[in-house]
């Protein structure tokens, strides 16, 4: 589990692809003397487990799923990832709670600056629109960011300054694509709800509306 606060930024130091997957190697100013083998670290909101230490880098399999799924395979050397170390019992949850896997990616098609913010506008696939509500949270390439506005198949999020420099938002121009995981507690809702329309009952928009709450 994470927060969606960004710890460091580091770089691909190599992507290895086959057929089975591939292993990514991360070179990153994270105190790795605080991390053992076995560990989760996310790779742009992406949850990994770290197989390999070295010196200033670690290396993570990575499954054919995760390279489906997430921006991860498309990774060139050099390239900037946020990364964040799993939360710990006791710690203070600053952002939202984050698991890690990510449900899909967007695409940035504006990038405007209002007052001392920039507001960053993404295209999602409806199943993940469906999931997004104004003011709720969602995990941008592991950035816990708050839901501006959503609608269709687009939402919007405000970044502040210390945000944008301390992550790879920075780099982030129209067409750039970004790892997105939803609200775990709106996944779980909509799945519930949605099991008990096709058994024919649960909450409805009908019950609802005949109950007065609408």
């Amino acid at each position: 589990m994470f927060t969606g606060l960004i710890e460091s930024v580091g770089s691909v130091h190599e992507l290895q692809r086959s057929d089975f997957g591939g292993r990514i190697t991360i070179t990153t100013g994270l105190p790795l003397d605080e991390v053992k083998v076995g560990d989760s670290i996310a790779v742009n909101g992406a949850c990994l487990t770290v197989t390999t230490l070295g010196s200033g880098r670690f290396s993570a399999d990575v499954s054919v799923e995760t390279l489906e799924r997430t921006t991860l395979g498309s990774l060139s050397q050099g390239a900037r990832v946020n990364l964040e170390r799993a939360l710990r019992v006791g710690d203070r949850l600053g952002g939202h709670l984050v698991t890690g896997h990510v449900d899909g990616v967007a695409q940035l098609f504006a990038r405007i600056q209002q007052g001392n913010a920039w507001r960053l506008s993404f295209r999602v696939v409806p199943a993940l629109a469906r999931l997004l509500v104004a003011k709720g949270s969602v995990a941008v390439d592991g950035i816990s960011l708050t839901v501006n506005t959503a609608g269709g198949d687009e939402f919007s999020v405000m970044v502040i300054p210390h945000t944008l420099q301390q992550t790879t938002l920075s780099q982030c121009q129209a067409g750039t694509r970004a790892n997105i995981e939803t609200d775990l507690i709106g996944k779980y809702v909509e799945r519930l709800l949605g099991t008990a329309r096709e058994a024919g009952g649960g909450v409805t928009m009908d019950l609802l509306a005949k109950s007065g709450f609408l």
